[in-house]
């Protein structure tokens, strides 16, 4: 009798730990169609964290993304909102160096899902990152002090001369012959040009745009040259992620054909043009 009693109870309990076992695997789980709990979006879309798509960028970068009362906005965050919603999660952003961008260590550590602030498409940096198709043409501006005299980009040797580090606007001035002053952001960059640091600055024509537009006293200051450099941005995804990469090319290419690209476009860029158009997915940083 004692040991048939004992029997029962070893099966019991080997009932009871197989159950909790099956409770456990089934709350954690990342398959589930992609629910608020759990890293998988719609799609099969994997994610770092549950409910959300992590974007990490570079702050102020105006008008692609910057802080407006209390809350990161812009064209690069409008665009990726498009992304989250397709994939029924929302939108979370991360404000990071921007070298890191260069090199995709965010993306590699499982920081981000990817990585929007205004970046070009370079051979160099497909080497570590997987660019999506690109979203925006971009030129490179020379914005100068108006008693500078400067109005090319040829005038600028032998004047002092700031750029954003990191960026193709520096690496462009270098390649050029000059010798650059550094500065961390876009805003520093023209706080440098605003208070005397700097004669002028090389620096992507839509930020120039936005910051003559909005600072005081920007009338002190000129647009000298516009340099077409046939750069265009676009966002990044760790490499090998094709599934993510897919539904941010979908999303683009749905914005372009409903005309929801032209629509944020003009809202955060400027007038739109046909030529602006070239830089969608459908018709085909810094």
């Amino acid at each position: 009798m004692n040991s048939v009693l004992a029997r029962r109870t070893r099966i019991l309990a080997a009932t009871t730990a197989a159950a909790g076992l099956l409770l456990v695997a089934g709350c954690t789980s990342t398959d589930d169609g992609g629910s608020g709990g759990t890293k998988t979006a719609a799609g099969g879309v994997e994610l770092v964290k549950a409910g959300q798509l992590t974007t990490c960028t570079h702050l102020p970068y105006p008008p692609f993304q910057s802080e407006i009362d209390g809350k990161v906005q812009g064209f690069d965050v409008a665009l990726i909102d498009l992304v989250a919603k397709d994939l029924g999660v929302k939108q979370d952003i991360l404000d990071t160096p921007f070298e890191n961008f260069k090199t995709g260590a965010f993306l590699n550590s499982g920081e981000c899902d990817l990585a929007a602030a205004g970046m070009t498409i370079t051979d160099e940096r497909k080497k570590n990152v997987d660019f999506s198709d690109p979203y925006f043409d971009a030129t490179q501006a020379v914005l100068a002090d108006k008693d500078a005299g400067i109005s090319s980009f040829a005038d600028l040797k032998g004047k002092k001369v700031g750029a954003q580090a990191q960026t193709t606007g520096e690496d462009y001035a270098k390649s050029q012959g000059l010798d650059p002053v550094s500065f961390e952001s876009s805003d520093a960059v023209l706080n440098g040009l605003r208070s005397g640091q700097v004669d002028a600055v090389v620096i992507d024509y839509p930020v120039v745009q936005g910051w003559l537009k909005d600072k005081p006293n920007a009338d002190a200051f000129e647009v000298a040259d516009n340099i077409n450099t046939g750069e265009q941005y676009g966002f990044t995804v760790k490499k090998g992620n094709t599934k993510l990469l897919a539904a941010i090319n979908k999303a683009l290419a749905e914005a372009k054909s409903d005309g929801t690209y032209r629509e944020l476009y003009e809202k955060w860029i400027g007038p739109y043009d046909e030529s602006a158009a070239s830089a969608s997915p459908s018709a085909s940083a810094s």
